[in-house]
Order: structure tokens, then C-alpha cells, then sequence
């Protein structure tokens, strides 16, 4: 049930500087009777009293405080239509937070698309912490609010550091972060306070915000839909503001209208005579409930002097607030001191710490009922107080508002203000900025020009339709060839980062188009095309792949020696075209050169770098190549990349037999991820699922990437299912992803599980086929990878002495590599053969290395079917007892794995993007979950198992 009053505290903070609440506020909030800070830029206002009919409203809000003093950070959005009163409760819960650090920032609709304005706005107060940051962090902030030179900084470092400021802003109070109109807030801004919310967890911190609808980067806050007010309450408070009696009929006509809006109860009277009130016109039409309130404030305007009204647009038009401007600029507009009054603008605007108005309705209001002229010179005004030196992007922005026609000197400063904007990672600002420059571009070359330039930004910015619109822009002026090029490769690249099955043909006709201009970069996207037609071989059959490799195939040979980026394309066009054969010594060259490409080929194309190891069945290098781009892509800050590096570790780790290294590498995938909003193949969780064996676990990420069309899906069900030793399911699965010869990989590992079901089920067509297809990829590459793999296959379908040579040959090979999994189904399988040619004793010792190995590598399915093959052999096997530590989570073990090899909490948190505070929860946990109490220990209890007996 609804409260009718709640009676805040009577202590309150004292708001100074950037901390005070805006001015804006305080003439509805005196209205409604809602208690606000001492000092205030509206008489009257200051005393604590009643907040109407808020009860509930409130002590939700008591709750979000409550929870961030007991040091349990939480997050809020108060989301309703304009004027029901989200700023009221803002002010409230402000006021309410005594104890607290408050910092607060307003969106401001004209500042949209300058980046990490909204942000600057909050962090501004607390930039004295930032020598507590680590200097990554420190340098990232430092970069976006130009306050240091530099490099573009990742924004999801930047995100980091956001979340590291206001964590080292709580060690010293509890901190909230208050942001009202948040639907106005700029998109980096935006995707920062949601990057900060989402891990909220061991804080004393909190972030509320007002918006009229939560803009997408705060989607997934709790949110709270403020209700309008009461009949009752409704009625009280038109009551306090008309000092006459309505008619009864009247008043409940503008009750109904207004929809328990309280600011359209105070407001839509305004500006009506008694009379027009006394007969209820004024009221009915089809406008939304924000234009009309709009509407009222237009009518109020309408009663301002000319000069008064000019000097609101002043203050609507310069969206810093700041008075020393707006005063500036209202002297160059010949505007006198005395049309600032209150008496004069209304009461609309108050001017103190900052101009603000009474309600942004009010700014929009009078903004949009200015005439064009009007707006045209007070941004030109605008323009020429404002400092050039030190505010250029600014000027830059009222420059061209003020500018109707073609301008290529205020489209120069818009370009080189996108330049600034792109070096602060605030790729929709440059977007923005840019925009606007193709519109005062006469020129039609330099139109096209910025226009490519423009839709880059937006690619960049995640903006794919309007990174379209802009390549649309280009294309209907004048293009040369080199210009046409770009706007393919844009394509391409907006097609493969949406997920569209068109990139690979995209990227196919940019990187011919660009071949007479730029060999490098066409060949970077002949890469990129392949790479997106082999991640959608399941849409095309494979016909995009090979037609990408043909025409790699066709290039004519680079000049000179050839780099790692030529022999790797070359060798992959060869996989698809002529086989693994004919690729084998190409992509054998190219695994070594790849060892040692500099970070910037990394970041540009060593996505594809554990490839050409991979076909050629080179695990030393494959683990190395994944473990130093992990390392360089780390150091970089390129969060957006980290994910395809860390998955490829993540499953090199697994086929080593590091399942639990495995599963905290698909944690971090799933945080970055999760952080970056980047989708990738789940890969290296289904070969982690699959070897390690629960139906239960794998069941569903198995279903889930069939349903999806990854031929992956089949390799990892058909792992899953000859470890659950159930065959004809393993060979269902193994032949469909057999099959799939048109994808380069999945069909190659599903080779082996195809020879083994095929094996137990009595299907010798299948498994003799499958070997053969195996050996042309393994007999070319001669590691002992391969050759071993080939001989526990042809082992499987060979009898007597040759079987047995076979199989030890398999053991033998496999034993001098590092992956383990594959060495114990080896033992497994000549256990299992042993047995069944009645050799009991001798197959005891494989099949004890076998359970022995699979149960320390973590092979459930595996590690059950050599238990029950022992048992078969009467030998009496004991189950392994869990330990404690298998208890934790993966997102548990990960941290506590890196606490044992030394990182400190500050650098943990940099790396899964928590705060230190966070951290040192989460290993609360894990000390009390592994019966511990420091970090010393961890070390000796998260060491790997150390072959004891388990047989009796």
C-alpha cells in the first residue's frame, strides 16, 4: 500500500561546486514540498517537510542506501514520462545519503555526442584519486578527459577505470552516483556507468539514475516505473497551486488529463486566465502529456520580454551551464543584465554555481519555439566566447549550428574535432562530428571523404545503420576506384560485425578493388574474408570459402621474400582448394614466422595465426603462438579482440589436459564478453565440456551451437558420447561432422571419434573411410601428434601383433607431446583391447594409467569407462573422493589461481575487470570454501593432484 508522506532526515549534506543539485530542480521540488540541500539557487526552498504521496518510492530508496552502507552495491533506474517526478526522488535520495560521497551529473540532449561528457561531469570531483589507479587506468581516464596526451585508450579500460575511481572514492565513504535525464547522457558516457553497474557487488557504491526510458547501455538495471500520483494527492496539490476555487467538473477534467503528473498539475494551469480554467478550455487535444506541458511553458514564454526570451536561449543553447559564458555571449548579443531576472525569465531558469533550468522541458521548450535566426546568432555568439584553446570541440559544434549553408572552414574545425574525438576513443563524437562536416562540404571529393571517414566512426562506434546511411552518402557523389574500395571494405566489415552471411562476398570484392592501391591491406582482407566465409561455411556449404580461396590463389606473388601474412593466406587458400596435403609445408613455414609477428599484426590480423598450427598438427607452437597473442593483446588494452585469443588458448589448454586452466579461460571469454557485448563461438566450451563428460553440463551448450549450425557441435557431442562409452550415438554425431568437409577443422578431429564409435559398433565401412581421410592430413605433417592419433585410429580396425605395435606406437608418440587427454584414451583403448583378447593382467596396467590420467585431468566419461573395464578384470577400483576445491566456481577458481601465482587484488581486477574490493570478496569465499586463511596457502592447496593410489 501506497504511503501518503515520508519525513526525510532532518541532517543533510552540505552541496557545494560540482556536487550541488542542479538548480533546475528546486522550483518543482519546493512545489511538491520535497526536502533539498540548504543551499539553494530558488528562494523558499531548504526545509524539510513532507514528500506527497512517495511513501513507497521512498523507501526504496531507503533500501538501495540501507544496502550500499552495509558495503552491497546496487544500482537503479527511476524511469517514468517527463515530469512525474524521477528528479523529485533523485533530490530525495541525495539528500537522504547523509553519510555518503554524492556525485552528480545531468545528460544534456545537445551534448549527445560529445564523449565521456556525462562522465567528465560525474568524475570531475574525485580526479585527486586517480594517482590511486593503476597507471593504465589512470593514463585511460587521463586520455578521455583530456587531460593527457595519448593513444586512443580502449573504452573498456577506460570502463575499468571508472570502476576502480569510484571503488577508491568508497574506501573513504560510502559513494552514490546520482544522474538525472540519463536518457540524454552521450553513448560512451552511457556504456561506462553500464559496464560500472554490472559489477556492483562488494561496493559501498551505488549509481541511480531518472530517465524517461532507460537508454540500451543501461539496459538490464533494475528499474522502477514511477507511478503519477493519487487521485487524492493529485487533487491536493492542483489545490495548492490555484488560489481560487474550480469547478468541480473542471478540476476533475485536469486531474484526468494530467494522469497524476505533478509537474503538469503545477504547470499546465500556467499561462490560462481564471476564466479559460473556470470552463476547462485549454486542456483537451491529441498532444502527448510532454508537449503539452511544453506547450504550457511555450505559453509562458510567450509573456517574456524579446530580451529575455534571447537570454533563455542563451542559456538553452550552451549546454555547460556555465554563467561566465552565458553571460559573455548575452553582452555580445547586446543583451542587458536585468532580462536574467527571476521576475523577468519567469522563474524558468536560476542562475548560481551553475544556469539551470527549472525543468529540461523548459530548455526544449524554449529552444525549439526560437526562431532560426535567433539560434543562428546566439551560437555564434556561443562560438566566439568560448575559448578556442581550451574548449575547441565545443566551438567547433556552435560554429556549425550557427552555420546554414556549405562552410568548408567550420567544416575543417569539425574534422579535426573528430580527429580530437577519436584519439579519446569517442568514436560516435567523431561520428557526430563528422556528420555534420559532409553537410557544409561543397567540395564533392572532400564530401565523400568525410563521408567514409564518418562511416569508419560509426563502425567503430557500433553504429551499423548509420554507418550505412553514411556509405550511402559517398556513393551518390563522384567516387574514384580507391574511394569505391573503401566503401566495400566498410561493407564488409558493418556485415561481418553484425553477423551477416553477406561479409565474406563484401570483403571478397573489397580486397580486389583495393589490390591496384594497397597489396598490404588487400591482402589483410582477403584474410578477413576467408575468416568470415570459414565462420559461415555452415550457411554456403563452404562455397564462399572457396571461392575466397581461388582468388587468393590468384594473387600474384609478393614482391620478395614472403612475410607470415603471405604464407598463411597461402597456405589456408591451399586447405580449401588442393587439401591438407598439398597445404602442409606452406602453412609449416608460416607456423614458425607467426611466432614472432609484431603486436600491431596481432591486432590487425593474428586472429588467424593458431590455424596454420593447428592443421599441421603442431600443439608446441599452437600453445605458444596462443599464449604470447593472449599476452600481447592483454598489454594493448584491446578488450574487443581479447575474446577470439583467449578461446583459442582456452582449447589449446584443454586438448593439453588443463581442464581447469580450460574452464578459467572460458570464464574470462564470458567476461569479456559479457563486458564488451561481443558474441563469439562457443569452441573452446565445447571441447572443455565434451572431455569433461557430464551429460548434464554439456547437454545444453552441445544442443545449443547445433542449433546454431557449428559442424563443432557434432565433434564435441560425438568426444562426449564415445566417453559415455554410447557408440552409436558418437558415430551418429561424428559422421554429420565428417561430413562437413567443406569446414577445415571440425571435419578433420571428427575423423578419429568417427574411426572409434565406428570401431565398437561394428561399422567397418565408416571407420575405413574415416582413417583415410585422416591419414592425408596427419602423414603429410609427421608430428608426433599426428602420426600417434593415426596410430591409436589404425590400431582400432587392425588385429593381433599389428594392433598391439599400433597401439604402442600411439602411447610412445603421444607421451613425448603435452596432450594428455589424448595419451590416456590411447592407454584406454589398448586396456580395452587387451582385455578383450584376454590378456586380463596386462590390460590392468593400461587401463590403471588410463583411469589414473583421466581422473586427474578431470574426464569424468572417460575416467568411468576405464573404472568399469578394471572392474571387468576383477581388479578392485576406488572412487576418487571430490575434493573441496573442485567447489569452487569457475569464476572462483580463476581468481583464486591468480592470487596464487602472485597477482595482487588490484591487478586480478584489472584483469576480469572487478574492483580490488570485489576481489578480496570473492577469496573471502574461497578461503572459507578450502578451509584456508591467506593467500599463502593457496598455493599448496590448489596444486595439482600428485598420483596417489586408488586401487586397493
Amino acid at each position: 500500500m501506497r504511503g501518503k508522506a515520508f519525513v526525510c532526515p532532518d541532517e543533510r549534506p552540505t552541496f557545494r561546486g560540482p556536487n550541488a543539485a542542479p538548480a533546475c530542480l528546486y522550483g518543482l521540488a519546493n512545489r511538491l514540498k520535497i526536502p533539498l540541500p540548504m543551499e539553494s539557487a530558488f528562494p523558499g526552498v531548504g526545509r524539510c517537510a513532507h514528500l506527497l504521496g512517495r511513501g513507497t518510492e521512498c523507501a526504496l530508496l531507503a533500501d538501495v542506501l540501507a544496502a550500499i552502507r552495509r558495503g552491497e552495491g546496487r544500482s537503479l533506474v527511476l524511469r517514468g514520462e517527463a515530469g512525474i517526478g524521477k528528479t523529485a526522488l533523485l533530490t530525495y535520495v541525495v539528500d537522504s545519503a547523509c553519510d555518503f560521497t554524492v556525485l552528480r551529473a545531468v545528460g544534456v540532449e545537445s551534448e549527445m555526442e560529445l564523449a565521456y561528457a556525462g562522465l567528465h561531469q560525474l568524475c570531475a570531483p574525485v580526479f585527486h584519486l586517480l594517482t590511486r589507479l593503476p597507471e593504465p587506468q589512470s593514463d585511460a581516464l587521463q586520455m578521455v578527459f583530456g587531460l593527457k596526451p595519448g593513444a586512443t585508450p580502449d573504452r573498456f579500460l577506460v570502463a575499468l577505470a571508472t570502476l576502480s575511481l569510484f571503488s577508491a572514492a568508497a574506501d573513504e565513504r560510502p559513494l552514490l552516483c546520482a544522474v538525472d535525464d540519463a536518457q540524454w547522457l552521450d553513448r560512451a558516457t552511457g556504456l561506462t556507468l553500464g559496464f560500472v553497474t554490472r559489477r556492483l557487488l562488494a561496493e559501498p557504491l551505488g549509481l541511480v539514475f531518472a530517465a524517461r526510458e532507460a537508454p540500451e547501455e543501461l539496459q538490464g538495471i533494475p528499474q522502477f516505473e514511477v507511478p503519477g500520483l493519487g487521485e487524492e494527492d493529485a487533487r491536493a496539490l492542483l489545490a495548492s497551486e490555484i488560489p481560487f476555487t474550480l469547478d468541480e467538473r473542471v478540476r476533475d477534467e485536469i486531474v484526468v488529463e494530467a494522469r497524476g503528473n505533478p509537474l503538469a498539475l503545477l504547470e499546465l494551469p500556467q499561462g490560462l486566465t481564471a476564466a479559460e480554467l473556470a470552463v476547462g478550455f485549454g486542456f483537451l487535444g491529441a498532444q502527448t502529456l510532454s508537449g503539452r506541458i511544453e506547450d504550457s511553458f511555450k505559453r509562458r514564454l510567450e509573456r517574456l520580454s524579446p530580451e529575455a526570451r534571447l537570454f533563455l536561449l542563451v542559456a538553452a543553447a550552451e549546454p555547460l551551464g556555465d554563467p561566465l559564458l552565458v553571460w559573455s555571449a548575452a553582452e555580445r548579443l547586446g543583451i542587458g543584465a536585468a532580462a536574467s531576472a527571476s521576475t523577468e525569465t519567469g522563474g524558468l531558469v536560476a542562475i548560481a554555481d551553475r544556469v539551470s533550468f527549472r525543468h529540461p522541458l523548459v530548455r526544449s521548450a524554449v529552444y525549439r519555439s526560437a526562431a532560426v535566426q535567433d539560434r543562428t546568432a546566439v551560437h555564434l555568439a556561443l562560438a566566439d566566447v568560448t575559448d578556442q584553446e581550451a574548449d575547441p570541440d565545443r566551438r567547433a559544434w556552435h560554429l556549425a549550428a550557427a552555420t546554414t549553408g556549405p562552410d568548408e572552414q567550420v567544416a575543417g574545425e569539425l574534422e579535426r574535432s573528430a580527429g580530437r574525438a577519436q584519439a579519446r576513443g569517442g568514436f560516435a563524437a567523431a561520428a557526430a562530428f563528422l556528420q555534420r562536416a559532409v553537410a557544409l562540404t561543397r567540395d564533392a571529393a572532400r564530401r565523400a571523404d568525410r563521408a567514409l571517414a564518418a562511416a569508419h566512426a560509426s563502425l567503430q562506434a557500433g553504429a551499423f545503420d548509420r554507418a550505412l546511411s553514411l556509405l550511402a552518402t559517398a556513393e551518390a557523389g563522384s567516387l574514384d576506384k580507391l574511394q569505391r574500395a573503401r566503401v566495400d571494405l566498410l561493407r564488409g566489415h558493418v556485415a561481418f560485425a553484425s553477423g551477416n552471411g553477406d561479409a565474406p562476398r563484401l570483403l571478397l570484392k573489397a580486397a580486389r578493388r583495393l589490390e591496384p592501391f594497397n597489396v598490404a591491406l588487400a591482402r589483410e582482407t582477403y584474410l578477413n574474408a576467408w575468416g568470415a566465409a570459414a565462420l559461415t561455411t555452415h550457411l554456403d556449404r563452404g562455397s564462399n570459402l572457396l571461392a575466397v580461396s581461388r582468388a587468393i590463389r590468384a594473387l600474384p606473388p609478393p614482391p620478395g621474400d614472403r612475410g607470415p601474412l603471405d604464407l598463411l593466406l597461402e597456405g589456408l587458400a591451399l586447405v580449401a582448394t588442393d587439401g591438407h596435403a598439398a597445404a602442409t609445408a606452406t602453412l609449416r613455414r608460416a607456423a614458425i614466422a607467426l611466432l614472432e609477428i609484431p603486436v600491431e599484426d596481432v591486432l590487425r590480423w593474428g586472429w588467424g595465426s593458431a590455424s596454420a598450427s593447428t592443421a599441421i598438427w603442431d600443439d608446441e607452437r599452437l600453445h605458444a603462438i596462443a599464449v604470447r597473442q593472449v599476452q600481447l593483446v592483454r598489454d594493448a588494452g584491446e578488450l574487443a579482440q581479447l575474446p577470439i585469443h583467449l578461446s583459442v588458448l582456452a582449447h589449446a589448454e584443454a586438448w593439453m589436459g588443463d581442464l581447469r586452466r580450460a574452464a578459467s579461460l572460458v570464464a574470462e571469454v564470458d567476461s569479456v564478453t559479457a563486458t564488451t557485448g561481443s558474441h563469439i563461438a562457443p569452441y573452446a566450451l565445447l571441447k572443455l565440456r565434451a572431455l569433461q563428460g557430464s551429460e548434464a553440463e554439456a547437454s545444453a551448450p552441445i544442443a545449443g551451437a547445433i542449433e546454431q549450425g557449428f559442424p563443432h557441435a557434432y565433434v564435441a557431442a560425438a568426444v562426449l558420447y564415445n566417453g559415455l562409452a554410447r557408440y552409436e550415438e558418437a558415430a551418429s554425431a561424428a559422421r554429420q561432422a565428417a561430413e562437413a568437409s567443406f569446414e577445415p577443422w571440425a571435419s578433420v578431429w571428427a575423423l578419429a571419434e568417427a574411426i572409434e564409435a565406428a570401431a565398437r559398433t561394428g561399422d567397418p565401412e565408416l571407420a575405413r573411410d574415416a582413417l583415410q581421410r585422416l591419414a592425408e592430413t596427419t602423414q603429410p605433417c609427421g608430428t608426433d601428434w599426428a602420426l600417434g592419433i593415426e596410430a591409436r585410429c589404425r590400431a582400432l580396425i587392425s588385429d593381433g601383433e599389428a594392433a598391439e605395435h599400433l597401439y604402442r606406437e600411439a602411447i610412445d608418440r603421444l607421451s613425448r607431446t603435452r596432450l594428455r587427454p589424448d595419451l590416456a584414451r590411447a592407454h584406454l583403448l589398448y586396456g580395452e583391447w587387451l582385455r578383450r583378447v584376454s590378456r586380463r593382467t596386462d590390460a590392468r596396467a593400461q587401463l590403471r594409467a588410463a583411469y589414473d590420467q583421466c581422473t586427474a585431468i578431470g574426464m569424468e566419461a572417460f575416467a568411468a569407462r576405464a573404472r568399469s573395464e578394471l572392474l571387468a578384470t576383477g581388479e578392485k577400483v576406488r572412487r576418487r573422493t571430490v575434493e573441496t576445491r573442485d567447489d569452487l566456481t569457475a569464476h572462483e577458481r580463476q581468481i583464486a589461481e591468480l592470487a596464487r601465482d602472485g597477482l595482487s587484488n588490484p591487478e586480478i581486477g584489472e584483469r576480469l575487470f572487478l574492483s580490488p574490493r570485489t576481489v578480496e570478496w570473492h577469496l573471502r569465499k574461497v578461503f572459507t570454501k578450502l578451509g584456508i586463511s591467506s593467500r599463502k596457502e593457496l598455493r599448496r592447496v590448489l596444486r595439482e593432484p600428485e598420483g596417489e593410489s586408488i586401487f586397493a
